[in-house]
């Protein structure tokens, strides 16, 4: 059969299965059908809920102005999916097209886009985590628990860890009138995503809403009562603190353990893809049945030197998706890479942070616009002579102009005087970032170089 006439029939005929009820799965599904797929159609997730919106759940839910339920994704059109809610994926057979489930079940598919994200990294020691009190924020049941916590006007909070999300933690308890002490290991706030320059910045952020942050330190173990409520945590300075709710924000975990020995190009960094969203075996061949989108998947990069991006950023979910669902009903002259830029943002102690590109491979930062002790100012990240990521500060007006010398492959520092340019130096400073050896608490961006499967593996056949 041609492949034009293979394509048509899968449109009409064909089985697409995609795991993942998320907003990648959600987008990429809907895409699927505008874009003529009229066969049959399966979500699966291991929630029972069907696609919901994650960044309100550490913003607007913390702080009690909307409630969990009120999260659904909204819908651009009907996808007509049989639904698989509230049941994982337990393994894939390549060979036979068939995603095994974990009640026993199996799915047999003609494409699959797999879309299973990431989930928040536990507390390691298991029955610490298990007491009372102890939280993490990632899903819909975790941001109603958490805020259960936090209307019983607990003595103390304390958040571990001061990426993204525990930063936004802290600020929601602040505004809620709650006691926080924030332990981050590393030297500032933010600093692995943003680097110390502007972490410095975060810290006073922190400090001035009154916030006890403690930098450069780390909890050792968490304590209970004999009731079995957390009541204390150990620092590693011999310090400790008193808190009754205890929020571990540690950054995530990719969801990948159920396609081990699946053959598959997966592992703790995510899910190796080529530019059109096709997945890696783990001999490195690109599969034509098999896409990945969203957080769990690690794609090359023409903007960042190829490398292996693995990007946790809600734009980048909804366009990947978008690029995998369009790549697998089309002819391989018609398929596109993803070529997104990457941006996120976050809303913390009253004030909005964006940023495009990727600042955490800059080893250089100009403050371009505005004054970083107003709190209001725009950095600028160079990488080996070219604009490689920017950051502001309640002053988006100007990624657009900065996303632009992304896509320029602009020199650094950009040779241009600005209106509004008030440079608290006309030199670039160091970025100041920790050591990539050193894994830094909720990245939004991780560089996993440039092989599609991690060098320390065994090649083991897939199952049949």
């Amino acid at each position: 059969m041609s492949s034009d006439k293979y394509l048509d029939q899968l449109k009409r005929e064909g089985r697409i299965v995609v795991v993942g009820a998320s907003l990648a799965g959600l987008r990429g599904a809907e895409t699927l059908r505008a874009e003529g797929f009229t066969g049959s159609l399966t979500m699966i997730g291991d929630e029972p809920y069907k696609p919901y919106d994650r960044p309100p759940l550490s913003k607007q839910v913390l702080l009690g102005r909307a409630t969990a339920d009120h999260t659904a994704l909204p819908r651009h059109r009907a996808i007509d999916a049989e639904w698989r809610l509230g049941v994982a994926a337990a393994g894939l057979d390549m060979a036979a097209r068939r995603v095994r489930l974990a009640d026993g079940d199996e799915v047999e598919y003609d494409r699959l886009l797999i879309a299973t994200g990431v989930r928040a990294r536990p507390w390691p020691q298991e029955n610490e985590a298990e007491l009372d009190g102890v939280f993490v924020l990632r899903t819909r049941d975790d941001a109603v628990a958490l805020e259960r916590a936090l209307v019983q006007s607990p003595r103390r909070v304390l958040v571990i860890g001061a990426g993204f999300t525990g930063s936004e933690i802290a600020s929601a308890c602040r505004e809620r009138g709650l006691s926080v002490t924030v332990a981050e290991r590393g030297a500032a706030p933010l600093v692995g995503a943003l680097g110390g320059v502007v972490g410095e910045v975060a810290a006073k952020m922190h400090r001035e809403a009154g916030v006890d942050l403690r930098t450069g330190i780390m909890v050792t173990a968490l304590e209970g009562d004999s009731s079995g409520h957390v009541r204390s945590a150990q620092l590693s300075d011999g310090s400790s603190v008193d808190a009754d709710v205890v929020v571990v924000s540690l950054g995530a975990t990719r969801n990948t353990e159920w396609l081990l020995g699946s053959g598959l190009g997966a592992g703790p960094r995510g899910i190796a893809c080529d530019a059109g969203c096709r997945a890696f075996d783990i001999r490195g061949i690109v599969t034509d049945d098999i896409y990945v989108a969203g957080d769990v998947a690690r794609s090359p990069h023409a903007l960042f030197g190829y490398q292996f991006l693995s990007l946790e950023h809600w734009g980048n979910a909804v366009a990947q998706a978008e690029t995998a669902a369009h790549n697998m009903l089309s002819e391989s002259v018609d398929r596109r890479p993803h070529m997104w830029v990457p941006a996120f943002w976050s809303s913390q102690f009253g004030v909005n942070i964006k940023s495009v590109g990727v600042p955490s491979m800059g080893t250089e930062i100009l403050i371009a616009q505005g004054s970083r002790e107003e709190r209001r100012f725009t950095g600028v990240y160079g990488y080996q002579g070219r604009v490689i990521g920017a950051v502001t500060f309640d002053q988006s007006r100007w990624l657009p102009f900065y996303e632009q010398l992304i896509e320029t492959t602009a020199p650094f520092p950009p040779p241009f005087p600005t209106v509004d340019r008030r440079p608290e130096g006309d030199r670039p400073l160091p970025a100041d970032f920790p050591d990539p050896s050193v894994p830094s608490h909720g990245p939004t961006v991780t560089l996993s170089g440039y092989s599609p499967a991690d060098r320390r593996m065994t090649f083991t056949p897939a199952r049949h």
